[in-house]
């Protein structure tokens, strides 16, 4: 099986200060696996250079066997990545339905995904079809949250990519966000998620992959990470 996703020696850097030194991991289509490591360690600078939202230094990222090095963020979502950013980032002057077709798109051809619609997202989240009138700065944090899931799945991605998705949320809402993650894993919708809620992590991925100073230092599955208490304490500080 070709991965959906292959990031093979990804090296990129601010400025002189080079931050990614051969990050290497793939996903399968279909799978859920874990950017996880302390803040300033890479993993949101790896989103970004697969998002090309900044250049890499070196290396390749590839989306089914298309490389994305040099392209532009927009066609970066052409091709099927949708991006839930840190700080949710919605248009605070737009209405929430407004949000949601800003940058909707038909599914680029048919990858075995029900498409995403103003209706199913509304199905997916009641309470964005109570508030589609409202302006996004007139919504909750849980509710701005929902609204940048449901923009991003309005691209119809084959890949999700979460970045701090639940960060500064209620209990309640981030359960609501977790089973949302689920459903979708079980749809058949690939995702990145990158998370400091390492229980809920377990629970819904497939793969973790560990970066510390801007390289994998190690793999595996939930059961073995779970067997791995000095992992957890050595790179995770949980």
């Amino acid at each position: 099986m070709m991965p959906l996703l292959s990031v093979s020696d990804l090296s990129a850097a601010y400025g002189s200060a080079q931050v990614l030194f051969g990050v290497d991991f793939q996903l399968n289509p279909g799978e859920v696996v874990t950017l996880l490591g302390r803040n300033g360690m890479g993993r949101t600078t790896t989103v970004r250079c697969l998002m090309g939202l900044m250049p890499v230094l070196g290396g390749r990222c590839s989306l089914a066997g298309t490389d994305l090095t040099g392209y532009a963020p927009h066609q970066v979502a052409r091709l099927g990545i949708g991006l839930v950013p840190e700080g949710r980032q919605i248009f605070p002057r737009l209405t929430v339905e407004q949000n949601l077709v800003a940058t909707a798109r038909s599914p680029a051809q048919d990858y075995g995904l029900s498409p995403w619609t103003l209706e199913r997202v509304y199905g997916l989240f009641p309470r964005l079809k109570e508030r589609r009138s409202n302006f996004g700065n007139q919504l909750s944090g849980g509710e701005q949250q929902m609204l940048a899931v449901g923009r991003a799945l309005m691209t119809n991605p084959r890949l999700l990519i979460l970045d701090e998705a639940t960060e500064g949320l209620s209990p309640l809402i981030r359960a609501e966000l977790w089973h949302t993650l689920a459903t979708l894993k079980r749809e058949g919708l690939a995702q990145i998620v990158i998370d400091k809620n390492l229980r809920s992590l377990l629970d819904l991925a497939d793969c973790h992959f560990v970066i510390e100073k801007g390289k994998v230092v190690w793999s595996g599955s939930s059961n073995e990470l779970v067997a791995s208490p000095h992992i957890v304490h050595a790179h995770l500080g949980v």
